[in-house]
C-alpha cells in the first residue's frame, strides 16, 4: 500500500506551490490527493502565478487549471503520512472553513509532518498549532505568525525551516529546501 500526503488547497493557490510539489512526491512515490473545501474528484481549482519582480510585494498572473484528485467530505487523516498546505490566496479563505482547521489540527495532534509554504501559514496560524514553534512564511504573514505566538523564521527566499513536524519556506523559490526537508521529516530515503 503506498503512502498518501494530503494537500490542502483552493482557487487561486499559488501555481508552482501547487503543482511542482504534487509532481516531486509522486515522483518519488507518494499517492498525492488535494482536496478542496466545497469540490470534489474531478473538479477544477484555478491557480494564480506570483512572481518577484522587484516590486515592493509580489505579482500575480492567471496561472493554470489544477484538477483535484479526492472528495473533501470524505478526508480521514488517518489514511494520509503527511500534510501539505501551499500558499497563494488560497489559505486566506479556506481557513474559515472549520474542516480545514480540523485536519490541520487532527495532523498536528497525530505529530504527522505537515509542510506550509508562502500563505500556507495562514492555515496553521488560523488552527492555532504555531504556539512556541518556529515557522516561516511570507513575510507578510509574519504578524499573524507572531500574534499565534509563534517565533516568524526570517530566511532568504530559497530556504526552509524546520522545527519538529513542521516544514515551513517563504515561497516557491524554496522548493528544493522545503522538499527535501519535508521528505527527511517523513522518513523517506531517496539513494543515488
Amino acid at each position: 500500500m503506498s503512502k498518501k500526503i494530503l494537500f490542502l488547497v483552493g482557487d487561486y493557490v499559488e501555481d508552482y506551490e501547487v503543482m511542482v510539489p504534487f509532481q516531486a512526491l509522486a515522483m518519488v512515490g507518494y499517492t498525492v490527493e488535494a482536496v478542496c473545501p466545497d469540490k470534489q474528484a474531478g473538479d477544477s481549482i484555478r491557480t494564480a502565478i506570483h512572481d518577484f519582480e522587484g516590486d515592493q510585494t509580489y505579482s500575480e498572473k492567471p496561472g493554470h487549471n489544477f484538477q483535484l484528485n479526492a472528495d473533501f467530505d470524505t478526508v480521514n487523516t488517518d489514511d494520509y503520512v503527511g500534510l501539505v498546505v501551499p500558499g497563494g490566496r488560497a489559505p486566506e479563505y479556506i481557513r474559515l472553513n472549520e474542516r480545514v482547521l480540523e485536519i490541520t489540527r487532527e495532523f498536528a495532534q497525530a505529530n504527522k509532518p505537515i509542510a506550509a509554504v508562502c500563505h500556507g501559514a495562514q492555515v496553521l496560524t488560523a488552527a492555532g498549532i504555531v504556539e512556541g514553534r518556529k515557522v516561516s512564511a511570507y513575510p507578510a504573514c509574519a504578524p499573524e505568525v507572531r500574534l499565534c505566538g509563534g517565533e516568524y523564521q526570517d530566511i532568504a527566499v530559497d530556504h526552509a525551516y524546520t522545527d519538529g513536524n513542521i516544514v515551513s519556506a517563504p515561497a516557491w523559490p524554496a522548493h528544493p529546501a522545503w522538499l527535501k526537508q519535508f521528505l527527511d521529516v517523513l522518513g523517506a530515503k531517496i539513494t543515488l
